[in-house]
């Protein structure tokens, strides 16, 4: 049919612009689709300076256009790369300008995860269900742990990392490792036998176990329910560090700490030998004043103790009590002088008395005193005498030893009347 018969008679219906039939597909397409997951491997991937990804997803007969924009990059928790198989999910969409028929992501997953992750989720229920999480049951760690154990890859990052934080921070601590493949088949079998090797040998303080970031599946092993049990079983405290932050792992949960990297794990553990030295330089100069002042305090008592001792020392008390014996003894020869003098005069006053009174000066005037010779008893009468009797006579000038030979009797005028 010619153009111009096509004209007459109205068959070409309703005639579209480039940009008005993208626009019209684009819409048929998104109405059509909604959201939809597409598995298959990364080809011809594109990280521009933008941030966003933009990448073609093929399998062995085709292929198809995506992108994916940089604020939905963040929650991968992977790096894509070519060949990686992976499943993405977005809208079916259209880029008007080109024409190009496009998928347009909004998250991606390595291929496999979504099944990794549904079982993910149901050992983490069960093994909460039965407690092993709970936050009473897990132990303390030592604040100043002096033997770790690591149990880890001996050909990985995170032990390279681990070991150079502990060399920086706490180099006292003394390290043994224990190498286990982190990933594969052989990976849980190998961190629960090395978890009962640590404990067997009882030598260290603590346990460091796991390994640097990854997908899901390269994780899994720390997400066996058999390393989760034998964490849980362990005698000794036990550090799970697997992965980057954002990554949780079922160690992370039994686990007595939970460190967000291998690096932050060997942070948690190891206390900071510069803190350290400075708080017991600290202390240290604390330490001097407090003797300082505990010393000076003490010079201060020994001071006070040996005056008092100086003054209750014996040499002094000594001194004290002949000084007082001196007093003493100038006092009573005063006293005996003063007495001596009063006495002499009373004597003196005496003396007079018996000089008048006395028989001295009746003997002076012819007179004699008589005294039996041998009892010195004054004979007044001759009835007092016997014959042959010693007698003394005192005399004003001496005395005279006599005998008795005659006694005669005068007869006095009152007896005779």
């Amino acid at each position: 049919m010619e153009p111009d018969e096509l004209l007459e008679n109205n068959e070409m219906g309703n005639i579209y612009t480039p940009s008005e039939l993208n626009h019209e597909a684009r819409l048929h397409l998104e109405a059509g689709f909604g959201r939809v997951w597409v598995e298959a491997e990364i080809s011809n991937l594109s990280r521009p300076a933008s941030g966003h990804l933009y990448f073609s997803l093929k399998d062995d007969k085709a292929q198809i256009s995506c992108a994916m924009f940089r604020s939905n990059t963040y929650q991968m928790g992977f790096k894509p790369e070519n060949g990686m198989l992976v499943r993405a999910r977005g809208r079916v969409s259209l880029y008007e300008a080109r024409g190009n028929y496009q998928l347009i992501a909004d998250s991606m997953i390595r291929a496999g995860e979504g099944l990794l992750r549904a079982k993910f989720e149901l050992l983490k229920n069960g093994l909460a269900a039965e407690g092993l999480f709970d936050e009473t049951q897990k132990k303390s760690l030592p604040t100043f742990p002096l033997r770790i154990a690591i149990i880890t890859s001996p050909s990985g990052a995170a032990l390279r990392d681990i070991l150079n934080v502990l060399q920086r921070r706490w180099p006292l601590a003394a390290i043994r490792i224990y190498g286990v493949p982190v990933q594969g088949n052989e990976a849980a079998p190998a961190i629960v036998n090395a978890l009962a090797a640590a404990n067997d040998h009882n030598w260290a303080d603590l346990i460091v176990t796991g390994r640097g970031g990854g997908s899901l599946e390269d994780l899994w092993a720390f997400n066996e329910e058999s390393v989760a049990r034998a964490i849980v079983a362990s005698n000794l405290p036990v550090v799970s560090a697997v992965g980057h932050e954002i990554d949780f792992s079922i160690s992370d949960f039994v686990a007595d700490l939970r460190a967000p990297t291998p690096s932050a794990a060997a942070e948690l553990i190891s206390p900071d030998q510069q803190s350290i030295k400075q708080s017991l330089s600290m202390l240290s100069r604390r330490l001097q004043q407090r003797s300082l002042h505990q010393l000076q305090r003490l010079s201060q008592n020994l001071d006070h103790l040996t005056h008092r001792l100086q003054q209750q020392h014996p040499g002094q008390r000594l001194d004290q009590h002949r000084k007082i014996l001196l007093q003493t003894k100038n006092r009573l020869r005063l006293a005996g002088l003063r007495i001596v003098s009063e006495r002499r005069g009373s004597l003196q006053n005496l003396a007079r008395t018996l000089k008048a009174i006395g028989p001295l000066p009746t003997l002076a005037r012819g007179y004699a005193i008589v005294t039996d010779a041998q009892t010195g008893t004054a004979i007044s009468s001759v009835k007092e005498l016997k014959s042959k009797q010693a007698l003394l006579t005192q005399l004003q000038d001496g005395q005279v030893l006599s005998k008795v030979d005659t006694i005669r009797k005068t007869t006095l005028d009152n007896e005779e009347s």
